[in-house]
């Protein structure tokens, strides 16, 4: 049996180390404020599309890994993931593959040109229990802990990850960290074949689940997780105007704070004041989804490295 091991956050990036390390034969165990539906991964739309992460090799290499891992799950509907077609209206994705939309009649109103890329979607409803599942049944635990220091943790385990998100500014002591504000409504079911993003300003993407639709979004750098109403009228008219549909009524309205750092993602090992090591992991903008697997796997690299 090897070393225990404390993650610090319940999120997608912490779920997801927790989990390949735990069924790698690690003692693992995640410590977090809030968890589950709780969480900023929760607001998330969770749909594979690379957004607000530098630098973008290393990102679209994590996101390529992540791919993969997630095209296996979508086998399993229990896992919440599925692969839909995205049109993307963003000149990036023809560097993934994408094909361009040849028939106006595929691209949304008000643009002229756009991509198409089959990619996963995460139902975070489904997704972040499906994660909790198996990392519990990996033997993995979930305790509900605030910490104003790394250090704080019980010199019990010899390994600290860090995927505190925006937490890491003052956990890691990081500067350069910062609150990208999210604000999304969800909206009854559309039955729609396909999501729709675009990351020019203003963010705009509407993403078809299981049981609702999401409607984004908005990408303001804040710490204010209060949901705005001028922001949720304005979601709701430019995304019913894409999709040529009358202005449907929120059944809910989420805000979530992306990680964001100024300096790029940061999955890389320190040693502590205590000499025990920490492998950060944070940082991931809007694509904690995006990069989890592949992040994660850096992560259990690093920690091999150490054994």
């Amino acid at each position: 049996m090897r070393e225990r091991v404390a993650i610090v956050g319940a999120g997608v990036s912490g779920l997801t180390c927790g989990t390949l390390l735990a069924e790698r034969g690690y003692r693992t165990a995640i410590f977090a404020e809030e968890a589950g539906q709780d969480t900023t991964s929760a607001v998330a739309a969770a749909i594979w599309y690379p957004y607000d992460a530098e630098p973008v090799d290393t990102v679209i290499a994590w996101a390529l890994a992540t791919y993969t891992v997630l095209v296996e799950l979508s086998c399993d509907p229990q896992t919440g993931v599925s692969m839909i077609e995205q049109r993307a209206l963003s000149v990036w994705a023809t560097e993934l593959g994408a094909r361009r939309l040849q028939s106006q009649a595929g691209i949304p109103a008000g643009f002229t040109s756009g991509f198409s890329l089959n990619v996963p979607l995460m139902d975070t409803t489904i997704y972040l229990d499906y994660l909790a599942k198996r990392f519990a049944r990996a033997g993995g635990e979930i305790r509900g802990a605030r910490f104003d220091s790394l250090e704080d943790l019980s010199s019990d385990f010899a390994l600290i990850v860090n995927c505190s998100g925006v937490g890491a500014k003052m956990l890691a002591r990081d500067v350069t960290v910062e609150s990208h504000r999210g604000q999304v409504a969800i909206v009854p079911k559309i039955e729609l074949p396909y999501a729709v993003v675009c990351d020019d300003a203003p963010l705009m993407y509407v993403i078809p689940r299981a049981h609702d639709c999401v409607f984004g979004g908005s990408n303001e750098v804040s710490d204010d997780r209060n949901v705005d109403p001028v922001d949720t009228a304005r979601i709701i008219a430019e995304c019913s105007r894409t999709l040529s549909i009358p202005p449907p009524k929120p059944i809910a309205q989420r805000v979530g704070l992306r990680p964001f750092r100024k300096s790029g993602v940061r999955v890389e090992a320190e040693t502590l004041h205590d000499d025990r090591v920490v492998i950060h992991n944070y940082g991931h903008g809007g694509s904690g989804f995006t990069l989890s697997w592949g992040c994660a796997q850096t992560v259990f690299e690093l920690a091999g490295r150490r054994a």
